[in-house]
This record gives C-alpha cells, structure tokens and sequence, in this order.
C-alpha cells in the first residue's frame, strides 16, 4: 500500500523530476478516494525530454547497434515480468479494471517487447546491380525521436505498443502519459530505470492533464513521427498540427466495432461474447462491441437474451471478486454516457435494458455505469454513428447478407468487426466486404502482438503489431557506389 500513496513523477533523462508540493491527486473510479498524487507537466517538462531523448540518440549507440537494442528489449521484457502483480495492482486501483481485466492488458506487454527484440535482428534492404560497374543499396535507418501520447484506458500497453517498435527501429522516444494514468506511469518509469542497458535519455516519461505538453510533440522539429493512440477527434488535430511540417504521425483513433449475427452462429458463443464485448473495461475499448447486427430469423430470441444477460450484469471495485463491470474512468464520463442515451431514446430508440448510473449505495461513491441496450431502425442516429465509450449497445436487424454489409460499414469508423456464422464460407467471404483493419470471426477483439493492428477510415493510419509496426519507426536511403 505505500507504493500507492507515492507521488508519481516525471521520468526525463534518466533522472526523476523534483517533487511537487502539494501533487495533484490520484484518485480511485471505484471509490473516489486518494491513492497517491503526481506532479503536474506540460511543455517545459516535454521540451527537457525532447532534448534528452534526441542527445541520446545522437549520442549514443543505439541506433546502429541492433544486437544492443536486442539485449536491452529482452531485459526490458524481464523487468515488465518482475512487476507483473505491481502493475496488475495499480491499474485495478487507478484505472478501474477488474483483475481478469488488468491481467490480459499486462500479459501483453513483455510478448510485445520480445517481438520487437526478435524484429530489432531482422533488420533488411535492398541490394541490386543497377547497370555494369554500379551497386544500388535501399537501407532502413530510424528517423530519430518518436514522440508516442497514450490514453489512459489501457496506458500500460497501449504506451509498450508503439514504445516497443521504436526503439527496436533505432529510435529514442519520449512518452506522453494522461493524468488518470500517473500511477501507471510512475510504475511503468521504475520498470525503465532499472534496465542498465539503456541509454540514458534515452526513453522519457512525463505527466499531464492537459494538452501542452503532446501540442509540443507535434510541433517540435526534434520529433519526426508521433505515435498516438486516442479518440478521432483529437487524432484530427493532431494530423492537421503536424501538416505544417510534413511530419510523419501513426494513429489509432476510434471504432464503432459492429457484431453481425448470422441466424446460423453458434447462438450461445455469440450471446457470451457479445456480452463481454460490452462490460470489459467497462466499455472504454476502442473495440468495445458497441453494434448488434442480428439477423432477423433469430433477433428476438437473440436479444431477448441479451436484454436478460446484460440486465443482470453486476458492477463492483476490483477487490470484489463477484463484480462484473468495473467503474468507469470519472464520473463526467457516467454523465457524458447517459447523456447520449438520453438523447437516444427521445430521437426514437427503443430502450431494451436502460442501464445508467449505480443507485447502490455501496456503489455511489464511484464512477459506475450499469450496461444499457438500445434498438434502433435509424443508422443516422448519434449513438450509432459516434463512439460512445461505455457500456452501451445498439441493437439493428438485418434480411439479408448484403444489407447486413452495408449497415456494418455505415459509419466513419473502420478498427474492428466480429462475423458470427458456421457457414464454411460466409465469414470469409464477408470478412473481405467489411471495412476494418481487424475482422474477428465467430470471436471477438483477437488481438496479437505479432499481426499488424490499425483501422481503416477514420479509425486511424498505420500499424503497430507484426513486421509493418517498425515502418513508422524508420526512413528509406538509397546508396549507389560506382565501383568499375
């Protein structure tokens, strides 16, 4: 428990910032009560990290000694497995989730950094004898300092994500961490600290509420790639700031994940799934199944069961092992989601569970957010075309197979979609219509560190994850030597 009173701070060129007094608090979703505090950054404390990281890069061996960067991952990786039960703990603590939940967002971790290891050796070009007497070589090099900004939803990963192919490209980065994250950050910063083998200055952390900070990133010419991961709204301004300068930027923004439920699916697999895909992280997943697309054959049997599972869904802190939905981040969020299902239901939806705020009085103290479910006729509604980031479905009927296509890919969004069939060809054939960069078949959310992840549409640019997750990371340079 002392660990979780600590004042989180920044981490910038290998040494800890100098304590703030009094530190902003840390507070507790599920209970609203202080856990720690952290210092407060913005855009001196990401210029200092800014300078650090491009002298280490400059400076250092990093970038052209892959076998290094392979090491360090490697024990990166081993330092991540040492504090598994610390940051299992603090994520529960500070950032709501169940254990189960917090567990699979840490397993992740030390795969994705003993991947980006095995890529750091598996670095490749281009040779070719252009004409008589003349040599060609097409080389990767890492473009610098990789400016990566984190959301708090599941900042432990999703920073490692984009922090793991850079530096196995060469690169030194700088991490921008949110606030209703330091905690994570304050772990996470420990975690690089005690790994010799990187370069100092190299990695940097710093914390913030606001927005001056990652607006530096974006502007500052020792940057040339962000990495961001967040909501489409401000991944758009990102990418117009970072136009000025023609600066490369990697983004997974939002989704709209769509289910679509075949009469012939595995009924059962498909209601437990859809379920989960609603309550996990209470419902602050980019790839929360925030669509029910049923086929008409079977869509009230379907949703009367969802209607009935969701109905009984039990929330509660992480330290009741009986509890089901975790909190919510705030309660401005639980405010925000009601809001949107209020206007739901006055433009026409049909309420088949209205879930809302916790009215427990164990409960009231924290951010809950009972799951609701929502049918509707009209695709043009809000709550079906913006990411809600709750625990809220919506629930659509579909004839055909075609129409079940077309009500999928009608929004803005394209990360992910779940195809529900024992058809032997159907899924494929209807995986190849979708418009989204990861198409689960009769599952869901399949993530894996090794495969490129990213969207489509306005779900984002780039890919982490797989061999792609290094060409943010890394610039083309051709050499042609006359030799005859």
């Amino acid at each position: 428990m002392t660990d979780q009173l600590q004042q989180a701070r920044h981490w910038i060129d290998g040494e800890w910032a100098a304590p703030q007094e009094p530190g902003s608090p840390s507070t507790n979703p599920a209970t609203g009560e202080t856990i720690g505090s952290w210092t407060a950054g913005g855009r001196a404390e990401a210029e200092a990290a800014v300078q650090a990281a491009a002298r280490a890069f400059e400076t250092s061996g990093w970038r052209d000694d892959p076998m290094l960067r392979a090491t360090a991952l490697h024990h990166l990786a081993d330092a991540y497995e040492a504090r598994t039960g610390d940051l299992i703990d603090t994520l529960c603590l500070e950032n709501g989730k169940l254990r189960g939940e917090a567990g699979y967002e840490v397993h992740f971790i030390p795969r994705a950094l003993r991947f980006a290891a095995g890529l750091a050796l598996q670095d490749f070009g281009r040779v070719s004898g252009t004409r008589p007497g003349q040599q060609s070589m097409s080389i990767r090099q890492p473009v610098g300092v990789a400016g990566i900004i984190t959301p708090w939803n599941s900042p432990a990963y999703l920073s490692v994500r984009s922090l793991a192919p850079a530096l196995a490209a060469g690169c030194a980065a700088v991490v921008k961490m949110p606030a209703q994250a330091a905690q994570t950050a304050r772990v996470m910063a420990e975690i690089l600290a005690s790994v010799d083998d990187l370069p100092r200055g190299l990695v940097n952390i710093f914390i913030e509420s606001g927005s001056e900070g990652a607006s530096h990133l974006v502007g500052s010419p020792l940057v040339p790639v962000i990495s961001y991961t967040g909501s489409t709204a401000v991944g758009r301004i990102i990418l117009a700031d970072a136009a000025a300068s023609l600066k490369r930027v990697s983004a997974e923004l939002g989704g709209k994940t769509p289910h679509l439920v075949f009469a012939d699916a595995d009924f059962d697999a498909a209601l437990e799934t859809v379920v989960a895909s609603c309550t996990v992280f209470a419902g602050q997943f980019c790839m929360t199944g925030s669509r029910v697309l049923v086929q008409e054959e079977i869509a009230d049997r379907f949703l009367d069961a969802l209607a009935e599972r969701l109905g009984r869904i039990r929330p509660g802190p992480a330290a009741d092992p009986d509890s089901q939905i975790g909190p919510m981040i705030d309660k401005a969020s639980v405010a925000r989601v009601d809001e949107l299902v209020e206007d739901a239901l006055a433009a026409g939806a049909k309420a088949l569970v209205r879930g809302g705020p916790a009215t427990d009085p164990a409960l009231t103290g924290g951010a809950f957010y009972r799951p609701t479910l929502l049918e509707v006729s009209d695709t043009s509604l809000p709550v079906v075309q913006q990411e809600v980031f709750g625990p809220v479905q919506v629930a659509q009927r579909f004839r055909t197979e075609d129409e079940a296509v077309e009500l999928a890919n009608a929004t803005e969004y394209g990360l992910s979609a779940c195809v529900w069939s024992r058809d032997a060809d159907r899924p494929l054939r209807v995986a190849r219509r979708l418009h989204a960069g990861l198409i689960s078949v009769n599952s869901w959310a399949n993530l894996a560190v090794e495969m490129e992840e990213g969207g489509w549409k306005a779900s984002g640019l780039g890919r982490l994850g797989g061999v792609a997750s290094l060409d943010d990371f890394t610039e083309y340079k051709q050499i042609t030597q006359n030799y005859a």
